[in-house]
């Protein structure tokens, strides 16, 4: 309230010497909107107003606009003065815009009254963001009060998806010890798919969790947030009086301050119903009329089909994790609560990971990845040896050799199958057996004891052929044949010869 000799002074001041409504603001140290209200309201002992005012023909079309739309901002209110004639200040019909205007009438509402046990009811409250790692995440609570003990339940979660919105439920009821005959929630996503009129399509899972614990689930009018008014000053008292102010690490440390605030503070004030008992108190009698608790808590896993792509990672919010390599772009299972993720191929656990919030990261297990890699060495050491091995069996012995000290095997192929052609397979064969006699398995060593073998035996060095590079050519192999027949042809020839010149 303004006293009446500052109203008489801001009013003298404006009307009087003709200062302006900043300048009075600034010099009376008051609000601007103080000193516009005070030249506003007259004073019942005020004289009429002489004079007539450039607006006064045009008030009954600013009557009549805001009757048919009572929100229409008084600049374009303005505009439509000045194309029909008024060459006035905005500020003047803002001030009569501001006089005109309907005033909303404001409902009343009956006091909700219930019983014990009979309802509860449910909202979403989002508390800004929090930084975990790289990865920027939405903080929110899920929500639940006993609407006649004012009981309270919260969860913060990272986001608000389905699976959050139900075990917020379970653990709700498991703290309550019962569950409520009745539901009262919003139009959530996270219960309701879509909403006509009066007929509601509520989501599969959610009818599950109500028939799971006999509950009843009762969405409130469109627009109606006053249905659900307690559960909507237990999120404002879960901001002023716990979060505001509060450091934590992360959310489940937040959760366990929100447990013991609750106990001590929250339950602990006196009940709104009945002020002589506490929250904790009409908690305890409440308990009572719930509905008793199924004998086991539903499960609320993330629940959803997958594949890879060519590397063995699944990625699931925003992180990947792996499975084994076997199972690339196999269809899989994957399960994911608030803490692990669980990845089933048909009814087997394949793999189990610690769930990630960051994101971007690479969740690994140590025996995936050495499964892979030891899948590879293989491959590796089957790829290009089967033409080798097949004219030269010796050489998978120093094949393996080679690998188990990590060396390149497709390099040594290469080089011995090049050492085949030139020497032909029962002189490599020598030749690496004797390398691995004397413990020296490599291809230099296999070459310096061929070319000593030539020398020894005084054979011309071989001659190497550089084919072109085409597979048809490149990779063809020519079996050697045993020349015993066509010398013992040569033979019989020469011995028939000397017959013929009888």
């Amino acid at each position: 309230m303004i006293h009446p000799e500052l109203r008489q002074k801001i009013r003298r001041l404006y009307y009087a010497e003709h200062w302006k409504v900043g300048t009075i603001a600034s010099q009376l140290g008051l609000h601007h909107e103080t000193v516009r209200r005070a030249i506003e309201r007259a004073s019942s002992s005020a004289p009429p107003r002489i004079g007539k005012s450039a607006l006064d023909p045009f008030v009954p079309l600013v009557r009549q606009t805001l009757e048919r739309y009572p929100r229409l901002r008084a600049t374009r209110i303005h505009e439509m003065l000045v194309e029909r004639g008024y060459g006035g200040s905005v500020i003047q019909t803002r001030r009569l815009v501001r006089r005109l205007r309907p005033r909303p009438k404001e409902e009343a509402f009956f006091r909700l009254s219930v019983l014990p046990g009979e309802q509860a009811q449910v909202d979403w409250a989002s508390f800004g963001t929090i930084q975990v790692g790289r990865a920027e995440r939405r903080l929110s609570a899920f929500v639940m009060v006993l609407s006649w003990s004012r009981a309270l339940h919260a969860l913060f979660a990272l986001d608000q998806q389905l699976e959050s919105f139900l075990r917020g439920h379970v653990e709700a009821y498991a703290y309550f010890g019962g569950a409520p005959r009745t539901i009262w929630l919003d139009n959530l996503k996270s219960a309701v798919l879509q909403r006509t009129g009066d007929r509601i399509e509520f989501h599969p899972r959610y009818l599950e969790l109500c028939g799971h614990y006999h509950t009843n689930p009762r969405p409130v009018g469109i627009g109606r947030g006053s249905d659900k008014g307690r559960v909507e000053r237990q999120i404002r008292f879960l901001r002023d009086r716990f979060f505001a102010a509060r450091s934590f690490k992360d959310v489940d440390d937040l959760n366990r301050q929100f447990e013991t605030w609750r106990e001590k503070w929250a339950h602990a004030r006196p009940c709104p119903g009945d002020p002589d008992i506490s929250v904790a108190e009409a908690l305890a009698i409440e308990r009572e009329r719930l509905l008793a608790l199924p004998a086991h808590p539903l499960e609320t896993d993330r629940i959803v089909t997958i594949r890879s792509g060519k590397t063995p990672y699944l990625r699931f919010d925003r992180n990947d994790y792996s499975i084994p390599h076997r199972l690339i772009r196999e269809p899989l299972t994957l399960c994911a609560s608030p803490t692990e993720i669980r990845i089933l191929d048909a009814d087997q656990e394949v793999a189990r990971h610690v769930r990630s919030y960051d994101k971007g990261r690479r969740i690994e297990d140590p025996a995936h990845l050495d499964g892979l890699a030891d899948a590879k060495r293989k491959a590796r050491l089957r790829r290009g040896r089967t033409p080798l091995v097949d004219a030269v069996p010796v050489a998978q012995a120093m094949l393996e050799e080679m690998m188990s000290r990590g060396e390149h095997i497709g390099t040594a192929t290469r080089q011995l199958l090049v050492l085949l052609d030139l020497y032909g397979p029962d002189e490599l064969a020598a030749a690496i057996t004797e390398a691995l006699d004397r413990g020296t398995a490599s291809t230099s060593s296999v070459a310096h004891l061929l070319e000593v073998a030539r020398r020894r035996r005084n054979i011309p060095p071989p001659i190497h052929t550089k084919l072109p590079n085409r597979p048809e050519i490149r990779d063809l192999r020519i079996p050697s044949h045993d020349l015993e027949p066509y010398d013992a042809l040569a033979q019989n020839k020469d011995d028939d010869e000397p017959q013929r010149a009888r």
